[in-house]
């Protein structure tokens, strides 16, 4: 049994649509161990995304990680970060294949609608990033 991190970013928290993005995980299997809405502070979302801090993008991401709440999860099941990566679709919504998170809901490759934790070893990292021991059932 595995746990994978997901965020519903602020454009699809903004849409409207967390429960139609959580149904698409619990209806495939990923059982919700743990959830929360926040707000990411600037230096909350600088030192999550820190490991792109020398990218040019990354200004723009922690400015679009803080314009909004955003929904954190962790979701829980077998191969649980490969059955999320698969559910989200590739990252440029405009590549994610028909009926994937982003093809349904994400509007550009900045505003793509969800993070997934990329390896098991990273969704241990951003689990414990945002959620403490008790809250995770």
């Amino acid at each position: 049994m595995q746990q994978t991190l997901s965020i519903i970013k602020p454009d699809a928290v903004k849409k409207g649509v967390i429960g139609k993005i959580l149904d698409r995980f619990e209806s495939n299997g990923l059982r919700i161990a743990a959830m929360k809405k926040i707000q990411l502070s600037t230096e909350d979302a600088k030192a999550f995304y820190a490991v792109h801090k020398d990218r040019p993008f990354y200004g723009e991401l922690v400015e679009f990680m803080t314009s909004g709440p955003v929904v954190v999860s962790i979701l829980e099941g077998e191969n649980a970060v490969a059955k999320n990566r698969e559910l989200m679709g590739a990252t440029n919504p405009k590549e994610a294949a028909p009926g994937t998170i982003r093809a349904d809901f994400a509007d550009s490759i900045d505003a793509n609608a969800v993070h997934g934790s990329d390896s098991l070893e990273n969704a241990t990292i951003e689990i414990a990033f945002f959620f403490s021991n008790r809250e995770i059932l």
